[in-house]
């Protein structure tokens, strides 16, 4: 996988307008990993690109008259099936962590990459997804490598405010994904 100007060369590209400056063009050394699911639960669709990009019908799905009128937006989205949809260069600020704190210091977005696992807290995540998680991470080490030491859920930036990507992560397979690539690599 590979990065062009911000940008994933095997993503699909929706833009998103919910992003600006980095302060300072700061580079992003924290990668925090989310979920999300439209309509709650429910997987597949159009919804999360529309969220994403501003566009939410608030009258598609009763859910969506609480959240149509949000500006948020990750930096990429995986699917289940393994799809990933880039919507912000990683370069820029997405709007994805909200009121947050890493390590003593406020304000993530300005310093961090969100990734989006289409997902729930309590259903367990596809191969395919830890699969293209590591992919993508390993691409972003490339540019960015303060983001090794630096990798998190937004339950951890967010605690009693958000609970993603929940109990059903598995950190210990996706950091075996990560080790056993980069091992690949060094052979």
């Amino acid at each position: 996988m590979l990065l062009d100007k911000g940008w994933l060369t095997e993503a699909r590209r929706v833009l998103s307008p919910h992003y600006d400056c980095r302060p300072d063009e700061e580079a992003p050394s924290l990668l925090v990993v989310h979920n999300i699911s439209l309509p709650p639960g429910e997987f597949g669709g159009p919804w999360i690109d529309a969220l994403f990009s501003g566009t939410l019908d608030p009258h598609a799905h009763p859910f969506f008259a609480e959240i149509a009128h949000l500006r948020v937006s990750a930096h990429c989205l995986i699917r289940r099936d393994g799809e990933i949809i880039q919507y912000v260069p990683f370069d820029k600020r997405a709007w994805h962590a909200g009121v947050s704190s890493w390590q003593g210091r406020e304000r993530c977005n300005d310093f961090s990459i969100g990734i989006e696992l289409e997902g729930t807290d309590t259903l367990p995540y596809t191969d395919v997804q830890y699969q293209q998680l590591a992919a993508v991470t390993r691409a972003l080490l490339k540019r960015y490598p303060a983001l090794a030491d630096n990798m998190t859920g937004h339950c951890n930036i967010a605690p009693g405010r958000k609970t993603d990507p929940g109990p059903a992560f598995d950190w210990e397979t996706f950091r075996a994904l990560l080790a056993a690539s980069s091992h690949k690599e060094m052979t």
